[in-house]
This record gives C-alpha cells, sequence and structure tokens, in this order.
C-alpha cells in the first residue's frame, strides 16, 4: 500500500520533532511526503488528483482546548478551511472512504457519563470543540451529498512515544526531570480516559480498511462517527503518582481551579467500536506512560534519575 503524507510543519510546537517523525519513515519505499497547507484548496486538490488516494484519512488541525491567546483564526483556518479544502479535493479524486479526527471535547461539559456517539454534543466547552463538531456536520452533509463514506473519530486524550510538547503528560515529564513546579486545574475531581497512541492507530488502521474488498458495505457506510478511548478514566492525581513512580522524581504542585473549556471528566463507550471491528483500545496507563518514558529519555537524552 502506498501512502502519500501531507503536512505543512506549522510551527505551533518545535518543527524539528516533526522532521525527526518524519525521518522514521521517509526511507520506507511505500511513503512519500509533500510539504503543503492543507487549507490551500488548490495546492491539495493538485496533490491528490496525482496521487489519486483510494482511502483519506485527515489527521490535520489545530489542536487543544485552551486558546491563551484568543486567536480564532488559529483555529477556523486548519480546522475548517482546511476540513473543506479536503472535501472539496475529494469531490473530484472519488476516494472509497475519509476518516477524519474529530475529538472527544465536542460531548461539552454537562454530557452524561460514560460518553456515546447518540448523545447530543451541541453545547461544546471550547471553540476548539465546536471547530470539530463543525467538521461532524460537514462530513454528514458531504456524505450523504456526494455518497462517499466517511468516518469521524472522537479521539480521548491521545498520549506515548512521539507526541505533542504541550500536551500534559509530555510537559509534565519536561517539568519534573527539570525541577520545576507543575500546574494541575481541580485536581481531585479532573479525570480522563487516556488513550495509547498504539491502541489509536490499531483503531483507525481497521476502520480506514473496514469497507475494504466491499464495495456494498462501503456505499452503505454513510456517515459514521466513533469513540476512541481507553474507558477508564483515571484522576490527575493519580497520573501524576504515576508519572513521579516512573520518573524517579517527585513533582513540585501547583493546584488551580479549572480553566473554561475544560472538562471534568472524559469516559468513552466504545461499544459501537468493538461492534464495528472487533477491537478496542485497552492499554493501561502505566504501561503507555512507561513507554512514553523510555522514548522520552531517549529522544532528550534526558538520563534516568532515581527518588531521594
Amino acid at each position: 500500500m502506498d501512502v502519500l503524507g501531507i503536512d505543512n510543519l506549522d510551527p505551533y510546537y518545535n518543527p524539528s520533532l516533526k522532521r525527526a517523525r518524519l525521518k522514521r519513515v521517509s526511507d520506507h519505499e511505500a511513503f512519500r511526503f509533500k510539504e503543503a497547507d492543507v487549507a490551500d484548496g488548490a495546492r491539495l486538490l493538485g496533490i491528490m488528483e496525482t496521487f489519486r488516494p483510494d482511502a483519506v484519512v485527515h489527521l490535520a488541525a489545530r489542536a487543544g482546548v485552551r486558546n491563551p491567546s484568543g486567536d480564532l483564526w488559529a483555529y477556523a483556518r486548519p480546522n475548517l478551511d482546511g476540513f473543506v479544502s479536503m472535501l472539496d479535493a475529494c469531490r473530484y479524486v472519488r476516494p472509497r472512504h475519509i476518516v477524519y479526527a474529530s475529538s472527544s471535547s465536542v460531548y461539552g461539559a454537562d454530557s452524561s457519563i460514560p460518553f456515546r456517539e447518540d448523545d447530543r454534543a451541541d453545547r461544546p466547552a471550547s471553540f476548539y470543540a465546536a471547530t470539530k463538531r463543525s467538521n461532524e456536520l460537514m462530513a454528514e452533509a458531504f456524505s450523504a451529498l456526494e455518497g462517499i463514506a466517511c468516518t469521524g473519530l472522537r479521539f480521548f486524550t491521545l498520549y506515548g512515544p512521539w507526541g505533542r510538547p504541550d500536551m500534559a503528560y509530555y510537559s509534565f515529564t519536561r517539568e519534573i526531570l527539570a525541577g520545576r513546579p507543575i500546574t494541575l486545574y481541580d485536581a481531585d475531581v479532573m479525570r480522563r480516559d487516556f488513550t495509547y497512541i498504539d491502541d489509536a492507530v490499531e483503531a483507525v488502521t481497521r476502520l480506514v480498511n473496514r469497507s475494504a474488498g466491499d464495495p456494498q458495505t462501503a456505499a452503505s457506510a454513510g456517515h459514521r462517527i466513533y469513540n476512541i478511548g481507553n474507558t477508564h478514566p483515571v484522576a490527575l492525581g493519580d497520573f501524576v503518582a504515576t508519572l513521579e513512580t516512573l520518573l524517579g522524581r517527585k513533582a513540585a504542585i501547583t493546584h488551580r481551579q479549572r480553566q473554561p473549556g475544560e472538562m471534568t471528566v472524559t469516559f468513552a463507550d466504545t461499544t459501537r467500536l468493538r461492534e464495528a471491528v472487533g477491537f478496542v483500545p485497552s492499554t493501561d496507563l502505566r504501561d503507555g506512560l512507561s513507554s512514553f518514558v523510555r522514548w522520552y529519555r531517549s529522544y532528550h537524552d534526558a538520563p534516568a534519575m532515581t527518588s531521594g
């Protein structure tokens, strides 16, 4: 299977990490890469017309529920314009299947626990969540109009090696090893459904291939949404305690109240995913964080430490 990767290597975080990821796959004979902005519709269409993909996996977005700068366009261009550009290109190249990243944040602060795909999702708590819910509605309309199967993935707090440096598990590791304090928001009540990256990749792979070789399945699939979560929410305090054990260091913690846009609990019901592909994420948090810590120390040349 030939794979074409597209990314603009945005400096939202250090592009050197993105280039290091690319280096790991650049020698694979079936992989090619184009540096491009998916929000550039003409450029994206030209690339896709040349490659003619059978399936499109759209993961491009400005991520994160917090928006310290207040710049709404930082989300709108990649998350809205970029999504429309992708759909518009697919009108011409007609892939069998479009799989795209949504987010557990679309459920909003008042959702019942656990989160189910059929629950209402019309009260997003952040602008980021609003853009991801907009993607789902666009895909719903597009699939009905164009007859192309679309699958939305509501990811729940992904973590693991090669992840984003702005994510809590990554930044906490960096600060704890440096002896700097970390900040926890409402640690006594905040719980997250941490989902290991390898599990998420397995789910994506199975869903992309779900209609392979079966045109009837693809034609009847329409638009479906799946939760991609571990179904075991972990309190932030327990999460930090696990990380402290793996790092061999105690964290200096500053406690603060929850910020606007933050959900108190995320908890995935993965019944629909299991029924569709016979798989659900199940990696234990300690095992997943252990893999991340090993990678972090290798990538950042950070020595192992023991608690004193």
